[in-house]
This record gives C-alpha cells, sequence and structure tokens, in this order.
C-alpha cells in the first residue's frame, strides 16, 4: 500500500472513531457493564435474602422435574429438569435494571430537556410579542402618515387660510 492510501485509511478510520455516535456507544458500553455489577449485588444482597424469607435465598433452586427420576445435583443430576428460578432470577435483575435506568437517568433527563424546551418557548414567545409590539407601533406610524398626507392632499395649498409659507404671504 502506498503512503497516500494509508494516510487516507487512517484518517477515515480517525473520523470514523470521532463520530459522537461511536463515542457515544462506548461510553454506555462501559457504563452498564459497571451498571451490571451494581445491579448484580442488589439482586444477590437484596432481593435473594427478601425471596428466601419465604424460599430459599438462591433462586436458581427453584426447579421443576419434567421428566424423573430427578435426583442429585449439578452435573450428577439425573432427569429432565426446568430451572425456573434462574429464569425468575434474570427476569427480576431485567425488571430492576430497567426501573433503575427509567427512574435514575430517563425519567430526569426527560424532565430536564421539558423544562429547557420550555425555557426556550418561553423565550421565543416573548420575542413574538416584541416584534408584535413594533410591528404594530409600525403600522400606527405608517397610518398616521398617510392620514397626514391624505389631509395635506385632500385641502390642497393654502387650505388652512395661509399659502403654506411663513412671513407675509409671498410678497
Amino acid at each position: 500500500m502506498s503512503d497516500p492510501e494509508k494516510t487516507s485509511l487512517w484518517q477515515g478510520f480517525k473520523a470514523f472513531l470521532m463520530r459522537g455516535n461511536v463515542v457515544d456507544l462506548a461510553v454506555a458500553v462501559v457504563i452498564g457493564a459497571a451498571f451490571t455489577n451494581i445491579v448484580n449485588s442488589v439482586v444477590k444482597g437484596v432481593i435473594n435474602p427478601l425471596v428466601g424469607a419465604f424460599g430459599t435465598q438462591n433462586l436458581d433452586s427453584y426447579t421443576s422435574c419434567l421428566k424423573g427420576p430427578c435426583e442429585g445435583t449439578g452435573d450428577a443430576a439425573t432427569g429432565v429438569r426446568i430451572l425456573w428460578g434462574s429464569v425468575l432470577g434474570a427476569t427480576l435483575q431485567f425488571l430492576i435494571t430497567a426501573a433503575v435506568v427509567y427512574f435514575l437517568m430517563v425519567l430526569p433527563m426527560a424532565k430536564y430537556l421539558a423544562r429547557v424546551e420550555a425555557r426556550r418557548k418561553a423565550k421565543e414567545g416573548a420575542h413574538e410579542i416584541v416584534e408584535v409590539t413594533e410591528l404594530e407601533v409600525l403600522k400606527d406610524i405608517r397610518d398616521a402618515l398617510l392620514a397626514q398626507r391624505a389631509q395635506g392632499e385632500g385641502s390642497g395649498p393654502g387650505a388652512d387660510g395661509g399659502s403654506g409659507r411663513t412671513g407675509d404671504g409671498g410678497r
């Protein structure tokens, strides 16, 4: 590959990486990975003990035997088991994650953006009111000038008893 092609490839790759979407996605993945640890800790430290108050702390131990004999645990287990406890645990983990993301990130951001938009519209509305007021004043000035011109043309020069000049009447 020639040097201009390397430069072009490098510049294209750099431009791709510097796009806002790529950087945003990378940050989201890193934050998501860190957030997963928090959610896992909450599920294992809070939710599982609460569920354990009614049964067992380990949701993975909730199983049903589809085809017996279901004996043993782990690799030594016999029969066909449905591990609905692990599905329940994953579902709870998903719901907790979704709730935390919604209530701590999405909802506050939506409220903030709504406030910003309301402020922008209020400023825009105030600007329109000022423009309307200025427009009304300009229309009044135009109407007054037109009325003055019409009054001046309709009565002609000297309609007020003079020639329109000051002094001795033009002598």
